[in-house]
């Protein structure tokens, strides 16, 4: 029962991550049409992030408040994946939009880009970011150990999607890039300035990366492919919920990672993965639109 208790959790923990990950690709991928290859190294520049913070308040700042580093690190994260992200769609996304395969390749090229840059900038060997105090060690209750760090990242996972939820579907905002992605002629009708929604969701969702990576610099080592670990199983996410669908991309991840966890657990990685995969590829055969379905006026679609 306890190792039963354990790999439950195990597999909520790498949800969550999932989760986190692909909250921007719902956004970008889900909402925007745009096949973003490059999100995995958002991830990795806000693992880099969390880990450039933590070594200048190691060298600048008393030792008593270093700890405080993760919490000066998370918006950090975000901050530098937003900007370079905005950055992105303003000179490259924007020109590719209704093209989709070139928005592959294009962002294809620019993964390869930034993982040559992560390696000239911190090295070929990963880089290692200490975890707060408060986070080490965990609450053990009879014969399971539930690890402080793990609990953080579902804590911050949980805060993330409501701070989505609040954003696309309570704000003005919100209203604004819905109505831009349902039926961008109709909005642009309405005065809505689609160049500058589409340009603030796409750093959102890349901003939203950065914390994931910001959690994954938690669990392990940090190196210019740390991205890759996840992204595919975020793409998966993203598609079995319904594209664009929070809830469904919530239920994906929570599929997608329980998933894993369990048959790697009685298996190996690599049957996991390829059990996983197969999973996905069934399900959607008979429901290929995903558990979700995004409903829209555009007579286009």
């Amino acid at each position: 029962m306890d190792r039963f208790i354990n790999t439950m959790f195990n597999g909520v923990s790498l949800s969550s991550i999932i989760l986190l990950t692909s909250l921007g690709l719902a956004i970008t991928f889900g909402l925007m049409r745009v096949i973003n290859m490059a999100h995995g190294e958002f991830v990795m520049i806000g693992a880099y992030t969390t880990y450039v913070v933590q070594q200048i308040f190691v060298k600048y700042c008393p030792e008593s408040i270093c700890d405080v580093y993760y919490f000066v690190a998370i918006p950090a994260a975000f901050g530098v994946t937003f900007i370079l992200g905005s950055l992105l769609e303003k000179f490259i996304i924007s020109r590719l939009y209704g093209r989709e395969i070139d928005s592959l390749l294009a962002t294809w090229g620019i993964s390869l880009i930034l993982q040559q840059a992560a390696r000239s900038i911190f090295g070929t060997q990963g880089v290692n970011v200490t975890a707060p105090s408060f986070l080490n060690g965990g609450i053990k209750i009879g014969g399971c150990t539930f690890s402080y760090n793990r609990l953080f990242i579902i804590l911050l996972v949980a805060l993330c999607l409501l701070l989505v939820w609040f954003i696309m579907y309570k704000s003005n905002f919100g209203k604004q890039m819905r109505a831009v992605m349902q039926n961008r002629t109709m909005a642009k009708c309405m005065g809505i300035n689609s160049r500058k929604v589409d340009n603030i969701t796409f750093a959102i969702g890349s901003g939203l990366a950065g914390i994931a990576g910001c959690s994954v610099a938690l669990l392990g080592s940090i190196d210019s492919t740390v991205g890759q670990s996840y992204i595919v199983n975020s793409f998966m996410a993203v598609v079995l919920g319904g594209v664009g669908k929070l809830l469904g991309t919530a239920i994906g991840s929570v599929i997608i990672g329980s998933a894993s966890i369990f048959t790697e657990n009685y298996t190996s990685s690599t049957i996991a993965k390829a059990i996983v995969l197969l999973i996905v590829i069934i399900f959607l055969q008979k429901r290929p639109q995903g558990l979700f379905v995004i409903k829209s006026r555009n007579l286009d679609e």
